[in-house]
């Protein structure tokens, strides 16, 4: 497991490239997930930007309440497109995880405090395989009617195209206002540029990743991390969008994670300018 220590200097690094929200931790069942036990001490202890929102991911009310007690100002839930998912993932169905988060999220409203909301599996289900984009489109809607300010789309197990990316958003776009949806891409086929560049194109402009493309997903064997944070801001970049994040700090918050963890970016972009930098090292010496 990563240590605590290293978890709240991967987020103060992070809190120091410009980027706008930073997802701190999850107030998840430490029995099911272990990894995630000191979630009250990361978020008390990281350094808060006043420029960054720090949400974190909280599956009902108990998980809700133990947040706000830490002093998060911001929370996420999550549902699935796939019921199988759902069960496996949240352990209830798509209805009954709609129950939880309607309790949460009224919570949150006289709190004031906003809901973002997740729906897994937007593109494919590693038990139920493809999944009907007017089935997403439907968990989409709910969400938002509920309150979630945005919704993220996710590929949890990388399998979509952007084919199958620009027919899932066509109808959750019937449903929800692109303004309000994000997308959530896992790079497992090596699709996730290519899907969110279809995403952009058809108006959305909220982009969900991961520094070095680490994370994943225990009930979606197979998959890989989230698209790497370094891969998205370097395709944006040259695209001429100004993200007003600086990707070579982004790139040193990745170096730094890695080496905490003993692995290798799954960054393209941070392997380049690695091999680059290494390159041109050598060629000064043998100069």
């Amino acid at each position: 497991m990563v240590p605590t220590g290293v978890k709240i200097q991967l987020i103060d690094m992070l809190s120091e490239t410009g980027l706008p929200v930073i997802e701190a931790t999850s107030f998840v069942s430490s029995k099911w997930v272990p990894q995630m036990a000191d979630h009250t001490e990361v978020l008390q202890a990281i350094h808060r930007s006043s420029h960054v929102r720090y949400p974190v991911l909280t599956p009902n009310m108990h998980g809700f309440q133990d947040a706000v007690a830490a002093g998060a100002t911001e929370v996420a839930v999550f549902g699935s497109a796939s019921e199988t998912f759902s069960r496996k993932n949240i352990n209830c169905s798509i209805d009954e995880s709609i129950l939880r988060f309607e309790e949460v999220i009224c919570t949150a409203k006289q709190r004031q405090i906003p809901v973002r909301g997740y729906v897994s599996c937007a593109l494919g289900c590693p038990y139920e395989g493809p999944i009907e984009s007017t089935k997403v489109a439907e968990v989409v809607k709910r969400l938002y009617e509920l309150g979630c300010y945005e919704v993220s789309l996710g590929d949890t197990i990388g399998v979509g195209t952007p084919g199958s990316m620009a027919k899932m958003l066509h109808s959750v776009m019937k449903e929800v206002p692109s303004s309000a949806l994000a997308v959530h891409c896992h790079d497992t086929y090596g699709q996730a540029l290519a899907n969110i560049l279809t995403a952009l194109q058809m108006g959305i402009c909220t982009v969900d990743s991961s520094v070095a493309g680490l994370g994943g997903c225990p009930y979606a064997q197979g998959a890989s991390g989230n698209v790497s944070t370094e891969d998205v801001l370097y395709m944006l970049h040259g695209m001429g969008i100004k993200t007003g994040v600086d990707l070579s700090k982004v790139i040193e918050a990745g170096d730094f994670i890695c080496k905490a963890l003993n692995r290798k970016t799954n960054s393209k972009v941070a392997q380049a300018r690695g091999d680059y930098s290494v390159h041109c090292r050598m060629k000064k010496i043998n100069t």
